[in-house]
C-alpha cells in the first residue's frame, strides 16, 4: 500500500451491533472515505473487528487506531496484519500504540513500561519474526505524539497516527517524520453551533484529561493547567473538536492538510446522541 486517500473516519465502534458495524463500514465506504479506523480500548478486540469490516465492504481499507501492544505478542500482531492483508487484498493498516497507564495496568494488569524503549523492542520483535505467510509489504503507522516516538515512526514505519491534536502539532509533526511518511491525524468533529458542540467536547474528553500522555503533549502545545482543569476550557474544548457549520469545520480539516498531514480521521460527535454516528456530519465533509 504506497498511497493512502485524503480523509478517513475514526470511531469508536463498541456501542454497535455486528449489523450496525457492517452499516457503518459500508456507509463510509459508500460516501467514499478511504480508511476506517478504530480503537481497541474495552471492547471489541482489534483484528476480529477488522476481519468482519473488511468482509462486509469491497474497496475500503480499516486501519486499527490502534491496536494495543500489550494485548498480544508482536508475532501475533505482525501475523495478524499479514493474515488480514492476504485475506482481503491488502486493505488492512496496523496501528500500533503503547495506549495508557489506566487501560494496561488497570484494566490488563501489565506493568507499564518505557513506551518509546517497549515500541522500539516490539518492532525489532515484528521485524524478526519469520512467519510461514507470503511476504506482504507491511502497512505499519504508530500512534505518536512526542519527538521521540514520532522519530521511532519515522525510522521503523510508514508514518504516524497522532490522536487529540492541533494543526500546530501537525506541522511539529510533520517537521519530525520528513516529506514522505505518512501523517495521518484525527479530528473530532461537531456539525453544531459551539456553545452546543462544547457540551458534547467535555463530555468525550473527560475521558482524556487525566492520561499523562495527552496532557503532557497539550502542555508543550501552549495549553496551560487551567485550560485542562474541570471540563476544559472553551479555548481546549474548541481546539479538540472542530465546530460550527459544514465551512467552519472545513477550514479546521484544511489547517491540517496545509500544516502538513496527507491524511485527516474525521471523528463525528453526533449533538444529540452520543456513541451514534452523525451522517450529516460525515456527508458534510466528505468532499473535502
Amino acid at each position: 500500500m504506497e498511497k493512502i486517500g485524503k480523509l478517513g473516519v475514526w470511531f469508536f465502534p463498541d456501542s454497535l451491533s455486528g449489523p450496525a458495524v457492517g452499516k457503518l463500514a459500508q456507509g463510509v465506504e459508500r460516501l467514499g472515505y478511504d480508511v476506517l479506523w478504530y480503537p481497541e480500548g474495552i471492547g471489541y478486540e482489534s483484528f476480529s473487528f477488522a476481519s468482519f469490516a473488511l468482509g462486509e465492504t469491497e474497496k475500503l481499507k480499516l486501519a486499527s487506531g490502534i491496536a494495543n501492544i500489550y494485548a498480544r505478542d508482536a508475532v501475533t500482531a505482525i501475523a495478524g496484519h499479514d493474515s488480514l492483508n492476504a485475506f482481503f487484498g491488502h486493505r488492512f493498516i496496523l496501528g500500533l500504540g503503547v495506549s495508557h497507564i489506566p487501560l494496561v495496568e488497570g484494566f490488563r494488569g501489565h506493568q507499564y513500561r518505557k513506551p518509546v524503549a517497549t515500541m522500539r523492542s516490539y518492532l525489532d520483535q515484528i521485524e524478526a519474526a519469520e512467519l510461514s505467510i507470503p511476504a506482504l509489504e507491511r502497512n505499519i503507522v504508530l500512534a505518536a505524539l512526542g519527538p521521540n516516538m514520532l522519530a521511532l515512526a519515522r525510522d521503523r514505519t510508514k508514518g504516524a497516527h497522532p490522536y487529540l491534536v492541533t494543526p500546530e502539532h501537525t506541522a511539529r509533526a510533520r517537521g519530525i517524520l520528513g516529506p514522505d511518511k505518512w501523517l495521518c491525524v484525527e479530528q473530532k468533529i461537531c456539525l453544531a453551533p459551539p456553545a452546543e458542540a462544547r457540551k458534547v467536547a467535555a463530555e468525550v474528553l473527560s475521558l482524556y484529561l487525566g492520561w499523562p500522555n495527552y496532557r503532557n503533549n497539550w502542555l508543550s502545545l501552549g495549553f496551560t493547567e487551567a485550560d485542562l482543569s474541570g471540563s476544559g476550557s472553551e479555548r481546549f474544548l474548541d481546539a479538540m473538536v472542530a465546530s460550527g457549520n459544514a465551512e467552519d469545520i472545513r477550514n479546521v480539516l484544511q489547517a491540517h492538510f496545509d500544516a502538513g498531514a496527507n491524511h485527516v480521521c474525521v471523528q463525528p460527535l453526533h449533538p444529540e446522541e452520543t456513541g451514534q454516528v452523525d451522517w450529516n456530519a460525515l456527508e458534510a465533509v466528505a468532499d473535502i
